[in-house]
């Protein structure tokens, strides 16, 4: 019988939280973060993105299981069970993430690269509405978007920024991405558009003095962009696991039949 596997344990900063953690540290030994092979997170979606970047920040390639002790939770399991954390684990089915990455040029002319797990967004930074240009591999295909922002969302980001942007839910395994405009001015007709996962998106700031932008990378955000690019980052894989009858492919196809 195979040994059970090391568990760090990450609890968000709320008293919910902590208080789960300390409650499973009294049940079981848990290592530190570099010698886990899976990590456990306690809270709610922000909390696992920021353990998603954490991992990715240190090149560590293990699963991560979430327990909600937040609000929503769509990428967490449910923290109550009959059975003993190791076990659910080990029942857990794993999901895989590809996350995006932004490479973004500032006025300064710096360049500077972040991975995103849900969006990448643009977003106006004053009153004045944005203008950008949008190219997909190299070609224009709008020379000029009038808007509020535009966002770039995989599917395991289509049910949050994007879907409120009003943009495409996009099933797991579907190797698309979601290109979203946030309250665009012009063209009017234009919401957007489905593109493949080996796509590149290019956007160019226009009139970057009289209409600044800021890209964010999930929590990430930049100022004074002139132009990004964005690429799914293949060679880059993140690993959810997620108790039977609950992982995340079945919630986000559930969500097209919400009403």
């Amino acid at each position: 019988m195979p040994a059970a596997p090391r568990l760090a344990l990450m609890p968000s900063d709320t008293e919910r939280a902590h208080e789960a953690a300390q409650a499973l540290r009294e049940t079981g030994d848990f290592v530190p973060l570099e010698e886990a092979e899976v990590l456990v997170a306690l809270g709610g979606d922000g909390h696992m993105l920021h353990c998603l970047h954490q991992l990715l920040d240190n090149g560590r390639d293990i699963p991560v299981y979430g327990l909600n002790y937040g609000t929503v939770g769509f990428m967490m399991n449910k923290p109550k069970s009959s059975r003993t954390l190791q076990e659910r684990i080990a029942r857990a089915k794993p999901l895989l993430v590809t996350p995006l990455e932004m490479t973004a040029t500032t006025g300064s002319g710096s360049e500077e690269t972040v991975s995103a797990i849900n969006e990448v967004s643009l977003l106006r930074e004053t009153r004045q509405t944005a203008k950008l240009e949008v190219s997909v591999n190299g070609k224009v295909r709008l020379p000029e978007l009038f808007c509020d922002g535009i966002l770039v969302a995989t599917p395991a980001g289509s049910t949050a920024y994007n879907l409120s942007a009003n943009g495409p839910i996009l099933p797991m395994g579907s190797n698309m991405l979601a290109l979203t405009p946030i309250s665009p001015f012009r063209p009017r007709r234009w919401r957007g558009a489905i593109i493949p996962d080996h796509y590149d998106v290019q956007f160019r700031v226009l009139e970057p003095d009289k209409r600044p932008v800021a890209a964010v990378a999930d929590q990430k955000e930049l100022r004074d962009i002139l132009a990004v690019r964005i690429r799914v980052a293949q060679e880059r894989r993140l690993q959810l696991l997620f108790d039977p009858g609950r992982t995340l492919e079945e919630r986000i196809f559930a969500e097209q039949f919400h009403f």
